[in-house]
């Protein structure tokens, strides 16, 4: 463990591990991992050497999406503990010289959170309907979506309601994004980055930080659906009415402010899937403070591709004025270290790939 973990810029050295409670250890022999599971192994923790532990979300969820679906922000969902378990958990790990970084999903709710079951039971135009991003469909009766965007997870990125309109959801149909023009979205969020820091946080990982602000207003729905795709996207110049927009940043310049009350201020760090020339944007001191480098998880085991991949962080790192480099070797979105650099390793394969291709050639490795 290294001292960075006791002063104020802790996580610009820091080594963070990243715990999926549900699979991490039961305690109550329920056959879940629960928040008292991670409170049982911090000594193993510390053993590791780790600065810091990055929670999956434990929110209440029907997990959905793993979790991401967000049911309730400020609580434990029940299976995996409460939230004295929350709290005696952040104790151990600070008397363990471990920080706490948890993640937060703000890009969408859950469709069971309060926020849209109010939208559900409230009329078309309703302030509680301008949370979410609901607009009417096409055809004679609104029988098709707006337009003809594809989610990540297959299918449209529209669903139905009841009354016919249509909402968006970028992810599963479980995920409604939430509207990020709308002032009670700000305040809800603003009140969770406060909840958890009270309770003994400190940090936040943020999901699909480069989603969020949207702008679906400047040209007709069916435009923008042959003009722009959700997945696969890439955005140079800022134009993309989903992702990497520049009003993305007020939101974090908002948030960073709220870090800042407290002493020493939260730290927090975008996964923001973007052209690493906007990366140092996310990673500013007046933003989130740090973003992911994914060139590490996304390399192979050659010697010029991990070249490359430091390369590119120290550089991007220097753009932002105070972060530091934020590489990671593994998360929940790619495989294993272990299995990417033990499987037969073939030059520009793509990294997911090479799993994929080995278990359908039985284990046999790719001809030379």
């Amino acid at each position: 463990m290294t001292a960075n973990n006791l002063n104020d810029d802790w996580w610009k050295q820091a080594v963070v591990y990243q715990i999926y409670p549900r699979s991490f250890k039961d305690v109550n022999g329920d056959g879940l991992g629960d928040i008292a599971g991670v409170t049982e192994k911090m000594d193993y923790l510390k053993n590791l050497g780790v600065d810091a532990i990055w929670l999956s979300p434990f929110y209440p969820s029907d997990l959905a999406d793993g979790g991401y679906d967000v049911i309730d922000y400020r609580n434990v969902d029940p299976r995996l503990g409460t939230m004295d378990d929350f709290d005696a958990m952040a104790e151990a790990a600070h008397e363990a010289g471990i920080k706490v970084i948890v993640d937060i999903v703000p890009n969408h709710t859950a469709d069971k959170h309060v926020f849209f079951q109010e939208a559900l039971a409230a009329e078309p135009g309703s302030p509680a309907r301008d949370r979410y991003i609901f607009r009417d469909g096409r055809g004679e009766h609104g029988e098709l979506p707006p337009n003809d965007w594809q989610s990540f997870f297959g299918g449209p990125a529209w669903a139905r309601v009841a009354d016919g309109q249509w909402y968006l959801h970028l992810f599963d149909k479980a995920q409604p994004d939430v509207n990020w023009k709308n002032p009670d979205i700000h305040e809800e969020f603003k009140k969770t980055l406060r909840f958890w820091s009270d309770h003994g946080t400190d940090g936040f990982r943020i999901d699909v930080a480069h989603g969020l602000a949207k702008d679906l207003e400047s040209k007709p729905l069916e435009e923008l659906g042959r003009e722009y795709s959700v997945v696969g996207v890439l955005n140079h110049d800022f134009s993309h009415p989903l992702f990497d927009r520049r009003e993305v940043h007020d939101i974090y310049r908002e948030w960073r402010k709220v870090f800042n009350e407290y002493n020493p201020p939260r730290f927090a760090v975008a996964e923001a899937w973007v052209v690493p020339e906007h990366q140092h944007l996310y990673a500013s001191m007046d933003e989130l403070g740090q973003s992911f480098n994914f060139d590490f998880a996304q390399a192979n085991w050659y010697a010029d591709e991990f070249r490359k991949a430091i390369a590119a962080g120290l550089k991007a790192a220097a753009e932002t004025g105070g972060s530091t480099t934020t590489w990671v070797m593994n998360n929940h979105d790619v495989p294993r270290s272990p299995s990417r650099y033990g499987l037969p390793q073939v030059k520009g394969a793509p990294y997911h790939q090479l799993p994929h291709d080995w278990l359908l050639r039985n284990g046999t490795t790719y001809p030379e």
